[in-house]
């Protein structure tokens, strides 16, 4: 079957839209706000950014939306909110985080999706109760767990979603 570069512009097009106006809002009800596992929130800036009061969402590409379905609702625990065929739509602790169904992704050798953590160490047993292992670099400062701690005292861990995309947890210093 062939299809024209115009159907395939307006096919694009169509999807950047949908796209953004699935970033405004994750339906259904309102999350309530409550640190889940001592997490921090980040302390709001004063000065507002040009797209304030925009949320920020997040996004992904799998090739198999079922295995990607079951690693992020089964082991991380986010809420499916909708899947057709161009996408999964996830609520991660009310953030939207939108999953393209794609029948080609390279993953990216470096870090796509992270999370601040108040306890790392926590975290990853908590991930590793899952089924899901750190990845090992073998970089100095790494441990056993696939801690690694950097000069200023920041802790960070990376795994893999089941697309091999690289996300990762950082537990910052206090100050």
């Amino acid at each position: 079957m062939h299809v024209s570069s115009s159907v395939v512009l307006f096919l694009r097009a169509t999807l950047l839209v949908l796209s953004a106006a699935a970033c405004s809002t994750v339906p259904g009800p309102a999350p309530v706000p409550v640190p889940v596992h001592g997490e921090r929130e980040m302390k709001p800036e004063v000065r507002a950014s040009l797209l304030s009061p925009a949320e920020m969402c997040g996004f992904l590409v799998t090739r198999d939306a079922a295995r990607c379905r079951a690693f992020f609702e089964q082991k991380l625990g986010f809420r499916v909110v909708s899947e057709d065929a161009l996408a999964l739509v996830l609520d991660a602790d009310g953030r939207m985080l939108r999953i393209q169904k794609g029948s080609t992704h390279e993953p990216r050798p470096y870090t796509v999706l992270g999370w601040n953590v108040r306890d790392i160490g926590a975290t990853v047993a908590r991930l590793a109760a899952a089924g899901v292992a750190c990845e090992r670099f073998g970089f100095p400062g790494q441990d056993e767990r696939g801690i690694m701690r950097f000069a200023d005292d920041t802790l960070v861990a990376w795994f893999k979603d089941p697309d091999g995309n690289v996300l990762s947890l950082a537990q910052m210093p206090e100050k």
